[in-house]
């Protein structure tokens, strides 16, 4: 018999016991099914999750601080108030009588990191505080500003990112500015003049002007929904009009700076990048660090559905066991009549793991093409309900190589389960075969 023989008897027989077949292919589907689901469900999410790393930084890059602390304003082993550091600086207040203080980064400082093994690139990160932006002569609202870094890339409703490149002022907003400025529309706030309103050291009011040129969507940790992304013409214009009329040494101090180091670097290089900068008495954290928990969860969950899924599968491989050991039983004089008639073993083990086969492959391509069918009604609906307040999310994403993957696999558990009853078939004696009853 020649395999497009065995390959089509495989088939014909699979459906001569249908019931029998249908719930051994049922439960495959429900594997199948639960599998897909579940991969596409982390498909989807660390997707999302890695569109937000690169919104709100950079691969290749780390933030890199001084000694941070939660100080007390009141000294208790010297009975009296904390002394004054010059160079500490305030992150935020944490109690009634304590705040969260970093130490302050210096030109200094800026030069040592440039140093450090490992390290291509510094750049300080500018603190701004703004009084409030406006719009021509309309409402004032407080807002804050992210500075744009190479390699960063954000989520946009419109328009484009600012241009690092450019000695023109330049920002996006946050959809969540545009109504509220006086904008009808995303695309009606491009090309328009904002106005930044901000104190100098001298208690004067500085004004700073920049040309809108993208409207951000908001995102899962993303600065750019929150905050005005800049590019480095506006910042640094905002920056020396906030340090009018403090002494140079006061004006470089910055809380933070950004470094580059290899974007293919391991994690073992990046550990021991970190590493050195601790021994020089810095901390580095990059995107990946801030939402590494987050991530871990979510493949904790993913990885737990999976795991359900394999068991219902392997469930599924006693069902085909039994229904192809019933088969042999069934068909005993038949095997006895293939190799009379000159069969060998081989080709009688190879037409019942063929059979195995198509039981896994029919109940997981049916599995998978209901997951695919149903995750993705799921995912739009949530998509305009539940998770509307996340754009740019889908929730239950297929990637082809995972789905040609889930197949394979169960299609090869299929095989496996196959082998015994296979193995069986092949060694039945033809003689006895025949006599059977």
């Amino acid at each position: 018999m020649k395999t497009l023989d065995l390959i089509g008897t495989a088939f014909a027989n699979t459906l001569r016991a249908k019931t029998r077949s249908i719930l051994t292919i049922l439960a495959i589907f429900i594997g199948a099914f639960t599998l897909t689901l579940t991969s596409g469900l982390g498909t989807g999410i660390n997707a999302y999750i890695s569109d937000t790393v690169t919104g709100i930084g950079a691969t290749g890059t780390m933030t890199v601080t001084k000694t941070s602390e939660t100080q007390s304003r009141f000294d208790a082993a010297a009975g009296g108030p904390v002394k004054y550091d010059p160079d500490a600086i305030s992150t935020g207040q944490v109690g009634p009588d304590r705040v969260a203080t970093v130490t302050a980064l210096t030109p200094a400082d800026l030069t040592s990191l440039a140093g450090i093994d490992g390290v291509t690139d510094v750049h300080a990160t500018k603190s701004v505080t703004l009084d409030y932006i406006r719009f021509d002569e309309g409402t004032r609202y407080v807002a804050a500003i992210t500075t744009m870094i190479p390699g960063q890339t954000l989520q946009l409703a419109d328009g484009s990112a600012p241009d690092n490149t450019s000695a023109e002022a330049e920002l996006t907003i946050p959809v969540t500015y545009v109504e509220p400025l006086g904008f009808a529309s995303d695309a009606e706030a491009l090309g328009s003049t904002l106005t930044f309103v901000l104190t100098d050291a001298e208690r004067t009011q500085q004004t700073v002007t920049a040309t809108i040129v993208g409207v951000a969507e908001e995102g899962l940790a993303s600065p750019a929904g929150t905050s005005l992304m800049t590019n480095n013409a506006l910042t640094d214009e905002l920056f020396q009009a906030q340090a009018t009329g403090l002494p140079s040494d006061q004006a470089d101090r910055f809380a933070q700076a950004t470094i580059w180091f290899d974007a293919n670097a391991t994690d073992t290089q990046i550990d021991a990048l970190k590493g050195r900068l601790a021994d020089a008495g810095y901390t580095g954290t990059t995107v990946e660090d801030t939402l590494g928990a987050f991530t871990t969860v979510i493949d904790s969950i993913v990885l737990v559905l999976n795991a359900f899924a394999i068991i219902a599968l392997l469930a599924a491989s006693f069902g085909i066991v039994n229904t192809l050991y019933m088969s042999v039983q069934e068909r005993t004089r038949e095997i006895g009549l293939m190799k009379a008639m000159g069969m060998g073993s081989g080709r009688v083990f190879s037409l019942f793991s063929l059979e195995a086969i198509v039981l896994g492959f029919l109940g997981s391509t049916l599995g998978v093409l209901v997951a695919m069918a149903t995750g993705s009604l799921v995912s739009s609906a949530l998509a305009n309900s539940l998770l509307s307040g996340l754009p740019g999310l889908t929730l239950i994403a297929f990637d082809p190589i995972s789905i040609a993957l889930i197949i394979g696999l169960v299609t090869a558990i299929g095989f496996v389960a196959g082998t015994l009853p296979a193995a069986r078939a092949a060694n039945a004696d033809p003689v006895n075969s025949l006599r059977y009853e």
